[in-house]
């Protein structure tokens, strides 16, 4: 039984349906990828799991209890983080008020000393942590974005598409800080990403989405291995 799971879960946006009966497991301490082409479903999955997206049927469970219907507020304190792509961090202010900002479900005693911790985790942040956010580079922010969402110390940690747009040498560096995140922490964790090569070489289990509908679950070795999929949705050669 994985620590997240979804069962026969569709769902969409108000009326409009985009998932069809998703099966997924995020087992404990693992890292969990999705990947597929572009519009299928992959954010939109993260985004009914976080509860901005509409529930039409099935149920979310996290470690065992229903989650659907929930609010998002609600669901972020029971300690799962969301990471989307864009609008991750507010570009005005420092690291460090981001930091703060991002453990506002804490108690106002818990916060300085977390932020710390969260800075320790983070060499290249603690360094510029009076910084503008604005001022970082792409790697920088993507860094900023992930400590934010580990300031409400989550056990659940999903990350949409996090290396969009960044320099090969970048994306590595991301994706090693977290396969560092799952090692240290033990943290579980749900990737979605373009880079799909670089994330299941990183992954434990892996999804392929297409059309709104899962078309392949198993290990990420194996999916990597499959070189019908691999080639048709992926890319992958």
């Amino acid at each position: 039984m994985g620590l997240l799971e979804t069962k026969s879960l569709y769902s969409g946006y108000g009326k409009l349906k985009v998932l069809f009966d998703i099966n997924l497991e995020a087992r404990e301490k693992e890292i969990t990828v999705i990947v597929g082409p572009n519009g299928a479903g992959k954010t939109t999955l993260l985004n009914t799991i976080a509860g901005v997206a509409t529930v039409h049927r099935g149920k979310i469970l996290y470690d065992g209890k229903n989650i659907v219907g929930l609010p998002t507020h609600k669901i972020a304190k029971m300690g799962i983080a969301y990471v989307p792509q864009t609008g991750n961090v507010f570009s005005e202010l420092t690291v460090r008020e981001n930091l703060r900002i991002a453990g506002y479900t804490l108690e106002k005693s818990e916060v300085m000393e977390r932020i710390s911790e969260v800075l320790g985790m983070f060499p290249v942040l603690e360094k510029f942590s009076e910084r503008k956010a604005g001022t970082l580079s792409g790697g920088e922010r993507r860094m900023l974005a992930i400590a934010m969402g580990l300031m409400r110390r989550p056990r659940v940690l999903m990350l949409d598409e996090i290396t969009t747009d960044l320099a090969p040498i970048l994306v590595k560096r991301v994706l090693e800080k977290v396969v560092e995140l799952r090692d240290n922490l033990g943290l579980t964790i749900i990737l979605v990403e373009q880079m799909a090569k670089r994330a299941l070489e990183i992954g434990d289990r892996a999804y392929l989405l297409v059309s709104g509908t899962i078309r392949f679950e198993g290990g990420c070795r194996e999916l990597l291995e499959h070189p019908e999929l691999a080639k048709l949705y992926l890319g992958i050669s």
